[in-house]
């Protein structure tokens, strides 16, 4: 054996996730795609041999209906008959669905049901407190349908967070019956060592359960982590094809195949077909070029473990109000912000909760004004936190808020609510009578309406067209043409010059 071969006791197949439908556009582009683009690649895609192919749920959901006036449930029908040999996966937030909130249990059951009913087939369930209890009814109404429940353990960092907590918590969603186990890093924060411990910690515990692995790549490290993660046991990995990937977003999928090579690993996925797919995506992604993140990598996460898309939203809510400069101050405040709120994971919706409760803290003082959501985190109605949160935080919550703390289920305290979401779509221009619409108003009551009345007008891509690359091209050829004009001081005066390029 060759010393830069890795010793592999038994060749295992593994199998890998392309997300480039899902959270590869979504990590990259603020989730724009528009359906048009992607359908030309689903032929591809369904040849190609993945595990499963995620493709619905997370963001999609709320951009379709906010930007693209586009159908969710469309899209994900489209994708079903597009893709009939592949396994279709979502992301989906537990008891908050795909919205905010916690939603009473009949609608987390009418959701799966209809998610079901319209194509799906793997639900990657997560809760961003990692609180079980806030995964179980949806995890249940999951295995009523027939459909694999995955559940899902948010991966992060701090002083409560450790291999042994993270293998518990797998063994309670086992418990709950889970198909599956999802290890979510959507932060980029899993180094190889932790990758290895926590596979083989729970493979060593719960036996031959199958292990999922989700890395973002900002920090980029999280290559090695997933090659880490294989050989502890992980069955499967989570990539996009290259053209739609790395920065924000994830590991290249004919990367990490190729990583493979000479390992005993070997995966089932077809290269020439991930090859057509990435050359798809390369002409696409040019079209998204003005919702970029201009990230590339990121290495100060693992310090203040701010995710890419938390750290643009503190961006934009200082700029609204001239404050772009105190974003320093901001990212100090965040870990402050977490460990009072008793350390949970940053991911949706807890992410924008902390981050915003941070640029409060900043612009008006520590817990002058907290948000309506922050109190409601610090008084346990998100679920419960991974450490103990901060008392006197908690008290100035509940006197904010008039209410008390809860330490039981949030959803346990929801009344009935599908009649009356039913009774109010009904109402709104546009209503098709379905549970679908239902449900698209019950995720996002103040956007449906508005989509619902103008759906009839069709999808609306917000992509460049060719003639606006050209000339966008064009336009930026002339600039470097032409004279570069540079504005300079010299002993306090300004100057405007301009210089001709050699």
């Amino acid at each position: 054996m060759s010393p830069r071969q890795i010793e592999v006791s038994e060749p295992r197949e593994v199998g890998i996730t392309e997300l480039v439908l899902r959270d590869g556009h979504q990590s990259l582009m603020a989730t724009r795609m528009a359906l048009e683009d992607m359908v030309d690649a689903c032929a591809d895609i369904d040849a190609a041999g993945y595990w499963s192919v995620e493709c619905w749920g997370g963001a999609t959901y709320d951009s379709c209906i906010r930007f693209l006036n586009e159908d969710p449930w469309v899209r994900l029908r489209t994708f079903r008959e597009l893709l009939p040999n592949s396994r279709l996966q979502m992301l989906l937030r537990g008891q908050n669905l795909l919205g905010y909130r916690h939603y009473n249990d009949e609608v987390v059951d009418r959701f799966v049901d209809k998610s079901a009913e319209n194509g799906m087939d793997v639900f990657r369930v997560f809760d961003a407190m990692n609180d079980p209890r806030n995964m179980a009814h949806a995890m249940a109404a999951v295995k009523k349908t027939g459909r694999h429940a995955q559940g899902t353990i948010c991966y992060t960092i701090s002083p409560v967070h450790d291999t042994e907590g993270y293998v518990k918590l797998a063994g309670q969603l086992l418990d709950m019956g889970a198909d599956s186990i999802a290890l979510k890093d959507m932060a980029a924060l899993l180094k190889p060592q932790p990758a290895y411990d926590i596979v083989k910690g729970i493979k060593d515990a719960y036996g031959d359960v199958q292990i999922n692995v989700h890395c973002h790549s900002t920090t980029g490290v999280t290559q090695v982590s997933l090659m880490k993660a294989i050989e502890a046991g992980a069955d499967v990995v989570d990539a996009s094809v290259s053209s739609m990937s790395l920065g924000p977003g994830h590991n290249p999928t004919e990367s990490v195949v190729e990583m493979l090579e000479g390992t005993g690993y070997t995966t089932a996925v077809d290269l020439d077909r991930v090859l057509k797919v990435r050359d798809h995506f390369k002409k696409i992604r040019p079209k998204y070029a003005e919702f970029e993140s201009k990230t590339l990598v990121n290495t100060n996460i693992f310090k203040s473990q701010i995710p890419g898309g938390m750290l643009s939203n503190m961006e934009s809510q200082l700029r609204a109000q001239g404050a772009e400069a105190r974003i320093d101050e901001v990212m100090r405040m965040v870990p402050v912000c977490r460990k009072d709120a008793g350390y949970p994971p940053l991911v949706t919706p807890s992410s924008q909760i902390v981050g915003t409760q941070a640029v409060f803290n900043v612009l008006m003082g520590d817990y002058k004004v907290m948000t309506g959501e922050f109190a409601d985190m610090m008084l346990g109605y998100y679920g419960a936190s991974p450490a103990e949160r901060n008392a006197e935080i908690i008290e100035k919550a509940a006197a904010q808020a008039k209410k008390e703390p809860i330490t039981q289920r949030p959803a346990d305290l929801l009344a009935p609510e599908w009649h009356q979401l039913v009774s109010q779509a009904s109402a709104l221009p546009g209503y098709d009578g379905s549970e679908e619409d239902v449900l698209t108003y019950a995720m996002f009551p103040g956007v449906a309406p508005t989509f619902l009345a103008n759906r009839a007008q069709g999808p609306k891509s917000v992509a460049r067209t060719e003639a606006q690359m050209k000339a966008a091209a064009e336009g930026q050829a002339n600039a470097l043409a032409g004279p570069i004009s540079y504005n300079i001081t010299i002993n306090g005066v300004s100057h405007s010059v301009a210089v001709e390029p050699a």
